[in-house]
């Protein structure tokens, strides 16, 4: 893979910087509270990348640092004047003091890693985080069954899909006691009640997850905190797939009410012709029995004469 190789990938395939930056924001209620009660510490920002949450980080008075080893990747952030550096983003968790970080972050780093270095990232993120730091990660979803199944691996550095309850049982096997799932990137129109198609199901949900963890929550917390935790996100294949089998279910009721309507009628039109059929019957039997008749024989030559005097009646 040449130098330049993943930079360029990012910028095709991850989206533009300021769009990116738009999407960190979520995270922000989520450092704000702690930052404002704990002055002066950092986040690490694992992967930094080209340093969209660095940067936002900057704008929103946190000090931040990250790591990253794709030099131009890196070169950024230089351009920016960020904090980060070429190193290996489990090495430098280890050189880390203990309790020495507000925040560890990851943004599309865990799916790259191996296993091992996963555990190992958990591990090393539990030491160096205060006791109610956060440990931030994100990546793609593979209950999106399209990003499961194809997207996932349209990048090379791709190990394997991780479902988010790997990632929240990695977390509380690793001790941090308060995880929280954030379903991310869902198109607006799909946490409304807009009808859905199959497609939805299957490209649908939130395409990105993270875990937001933390080794041992406060119970003296910031309000503005414990509100972040309790805000749900995003759009599961569960809920989608309910919603579309509720509505298969609408559709299947009004085409069934309408099959039972003209079955109805059709029923109700076959009664009419069979009781006309039987009048009919009735009165041909009526009508034999009068042709049978002694008086029908009787009066037929006076019918036959009736017949001649209107004919001549008729002539000239």
């Amino acid at each position: 893979m040449t130098a330049d190789f993943y930079r360029a990938f990012e910028d095709k395939h991850r989206g533009a910087r300021e769009l990116i930056k738009s999407r960190l924001r979520v995270y922000l209620p989520f450092l704000l509270p702690l930052a404002a009660t704990h002055s002066g510490c950092s986040v690490l920002d694992l992967g930094c990348g080209r340093g969209e949450w660095l940067e936002l980080l900057q704008e929103n008075g946190i000090v931040a640092s990250g790591v990253d080893l794709d030099d131009s990747m890196l070169a950024a952030c230089r351009e920016l004047g960020l904090d980060a550096v070429n190193e290996d983003a489990i090495e430098h968790l280890k050189s880390l003091p203990d309790q020495s970080r507000l925040a560890i972050t990851g943004f599309h780093i865990a799916e790259h890693l191996p296993f091992s270095l996963l555990q190992t990232l958990f591990i090393e993120a539990r030491r160096v985080l205060k006791p109610n730091g956060l440990l931030i990660l994100e990546t793609p979803n593979p209950e999106n069954l399209v990003v499961g199944t194809a997207s996932f691996f349209i990048d090379p550095t791709h190990q394997r899909p991780l479902p988010s309850q790997l990632l929240q049982f990695l977390a509380e096997h690793h001790g941090f006691a308060r995880v929280k799932i954030l379903r991310l990137q869902e198109e607006h129109r799909l946490l409304e009640s807009a009808q859905i198609g199959l497609y939805d199901v299957l490209a649908g949900v939130s395409p990105d997850y993270a875990i937001v963890a933390q080794p041992n929550p406060d119970t003296q917390q910031p309000d503005a905190l414990a509100q972040a935790f309790s805000v749900e996100h995003g759009v599961s294949l569960y809920e989608l797939a309910s919603r579309y089998d509720q509505e298969l279910k609408v559709v299947f009721n009004t085409q069934l009410q309408a099959i039972h309507a003209a079955h109805g009628r059709a029923a109700e039109a076959q009664a009419v012709a069979q009781q006309s059929a039987q009048r009919s019957e009735q009165l041909a039997t009526e009508l034999g029995a009068v042709y049978a008749s002694q008086s029908w024989r009787i009066t037929r030559p006076l019918r036959w004469l009736a017949r001649q005097i209107r004919s001549l009646r008729k002539d000239p």
